[in-house]
């Protein structure tokens, strides 16, 4: 008996370099393996915004080496999830596959402090979606 397709999910926002970099990885550390996991943006930045490596660091999980990366059609084909940051992204549109939109506070330019109840928020809406998916997170 073969196991089915780890899920696949793409996060986008504006600049790749917030909200969707701590999604993924927020999903990445608690899927492991089970869950494909993808983040885009229709403008990325230059880098991580260091407020966000620094939040994500207080929840042990070091997003430093991460560098924003530019949304592709292919990216979204490949996705069986694509979950939208508040963004209104003009984000290419496939039957098929599941669409969500995160209403989320931007945290460019905001401080450390500003980020971590952005990072909470999405840490439990990615237990949700885990939840959702049929994934236990890891411990």
């Amino acid at each position: 008996m073969s196991t089915p397709a780890a899920p696949s999910v793409l996060f986008v926002c504006v600049h790749n370099a917030g909200r969707s970099q701590m999604a993924a990885a927020f999903l990445t550390h608690l899927a492991g393996d089970k869950v494909q996991v993808r983040s885009a943006g229709s403008a990325p930045a230059d880098a991580v915004n260091p407020a966000v490596v620094e939040a994500m660091k207080e929840s042990g999980i070091d997003i430093s080496a991460e560098t924003p990366k530019v949304l592709t059609v292919e990216a979204v084909q490949a996705s069986d999830v694509v979950i939208t940051m508040g963004c209104g992204d003009a984000c290419p549109y496939f039957p098929g596959k599941r669409y969500l939109d995160w209403k989320l506070d931007d945290p460019a330019g905001q401080g450390v402090q500003a980020v971590r109840p952005i990072r909470d928020e999405i840490e439990r809406r990615i237990r949700g979606l885990l939840a959702e998916l049929g994934i236990e997170p890891t411990p």
